[in-house]
């Protein structure tokens, strides 16, 4: 009898073990793609497949796409979700470089992306770079990297998107572009290179959408003919238009410079794209960038009448040499929405407006109304200019705290519901500014080297810090 029961025992524990084995095997999937493989073979790493679409037609939940070197000439579209325990990664083998190519991709109207995530869930592409993507179009939108649908808890990481081009005078294209046409939440885009666009009407980095909850982190925008990040709110992008809009996000330790619009065949001479743009979104922290040699460096407003920039934070950021203005807020004409309940505090906006174009280091449009403006350090570029304000629609609006650079031998301008100031005592009086708003030198360590930490003697550090 015992006997029997030893032999149960041990046909149950070498039934567990099988069961644990496979389950295990089950969660760490593992398929491989390299350009001398086949979709015939059974994508291990000593077969792997030929194709990201048939690897992605096999990645189930809980899988990792491991892509080794070499140039893919495909469109990749993502086929399955993964899940809290058992996400879906597609990701270059170790430091393998992987390029995703349009190169051999003809024009068709619609949209055309070289990546795609349509309505998938717990997905990660990493360390993918996706280039050569263009069109002659005007109904051709291109796209570097496409998330849309009710898409959540998408990651995408260490990607380099360059050379998304359209050629048409009215076209559009995008680097990566998340179009939240239904509810999306957990979107994180990081430790990107989003560079060498040309783009049309249409963004390098934007969200747009039913969008709640995002992080946009350590990416690099640059040398691209319009604007370098969007978050973008009533378009009529979501089927619901409650919730039309981006909201509940981060944007952080980015670098975003050489953003011009002047030279795009849609916008001709204008000098109009911001590095960073917030238009319609609500509760959002623009913190810790770096923006230069932008037209605008960050602007917060909404083109829709009625629409606004909502408890937008826009604090602790760097921002210098651009050519029309350092920060923007308020719509541009009494037909756009405005800029309420946010906070502009702690940046250094220093020598912005470089084309003489009035904007000044800080512009205050048409519908700015609750805003707090407190804590900066501006330092006027080549116009004089500090504060722009040419519309009396300034409402409420506290000034408080703030540091203007005084420099030998220079004027400043203040300009405030349409009146010009040479005097700071009398541009403090009419703009309710508190006492300890100042003109004075902060006594930045080398601005000749961008070197904006303030010397130890510093009569500014009291103010800011």
């Amino acid at each position: 009898m015992r006997k029997v029961i030893f032999i149960l025992l041990a046909t149950v524990t070498i039934m567990s073990i099988f069961i644990y084995h496979n389950t295990k095997v089950g969660q760490d999937h593992f398929i491989y793609v390299a350009v001398n493989g086949s979709d015939q073979y059974d994508g291990t790493k000593a077969k792997p497949f030929r194709t990201l679409a048939k690897a992605s037609a096999e990645a189930k939940a809980g899988t990792t796409v491991f892509i080794r070197k070499g140039i893919y000439h495909e469109k990749f579209v993502v086929k399955h979700s993964g899940t809290k325990a058992k996400p879906i990664t597609f990701k270059a083998y170790k430091n393998d470089k992987v390029v995703l190519s349009g190169k051999s991709l003809k024009d068709v109207e619609g949209d055309t992306s070289l990546v795609t995530i349509n309505n998938k869930n717990y997905i990660t592409i990493s360390g993918l770079t996706i280039q050569d993507l263009t069109t002659d179009l005007t109904d051709e939108t291109v796209m570097g990297i496409y998330v849309t649908g009710s898409s959540s808890h998408i990651t995408l990481e260490n990607n380099h998107v360059q050379r998304i081009k359209t050629h048409a005078d009215d076209g559009n294209g995008h680097g990566i572009a998340v179009y939240g046409t239904g509810p999306m939440k957990d979107i994180n885009i990081l430790n990107n290179i989003v560079g060498n666009l040309q783009l049309g009407f249409s963004e390098a980095l934007v969200l747009n959408g039913n969008i709640d909850g995002f992080k946009l982190e350590n990416n690099l925008v640059r040398h691209n003919d319009n604007i370098g990040i969007d978050l973008i709110g009533y378009e009529g992008i979501s089927t619901n238009k409650k919730n039309d809009y981006v909201r509940n996000g981060v944007v952080k330790n980015n670098q975003v410079y050489e953003i011009s619009s002047y030279g795009n065949p849609a916008y001709g001479k204008d000098y109009s794209a911001g590095g960073i743009y917030i238009d319609g979104g609500k509760n959002i922290i623009i913190e810790k960038n770096t923006i230069y040699n932008c037209d605008i460096g960050i602007e917060a407003t909404s083109e829709h009448a009625g629409k606004y920039a909502d408890h937008i934070n826009i604090r602790d950021n760097l921002i210098y040499n651009n050519f029309y203005t350092g920060i923007s807020i308020g719509g541009y004409d009494e037909k756009r929405g405005g800029t309420i309940h946010s906070t502009i505090s702690q940046n250094i906006l220093y020598r912005n407006d470089t084309k003489g174009l009035d904007g000044g280091q800080l512009l205050l449009q048409y519908d700015t109304k609750n805003n707090v403006i407190e804590r900066n350090i501006l330092t006027a570029g080549p116009s004089s200019l500090l504060i722009v304000n040419y519309f009396t629609t300034n409402q409420a609006n506290k000034l408080q705290e703030n540091v203007f650079h005084k420099e030998k031998g220079k004027t400043a301008i203040w300009v405030w519901k349409e009146e010009e100031y040479t005097s700071f005592p009398e541009f403090k009086k009419a703009s309710k500014s508190d006492k300890k708003s100042s003109y004075i030198d902060p006594k930045y360590e080398d601005e000749q080297k961008y070197d904006f930490r303030l010397k130890k003697d510093s009569p500014a550090k009291d103010i800011i810090e």
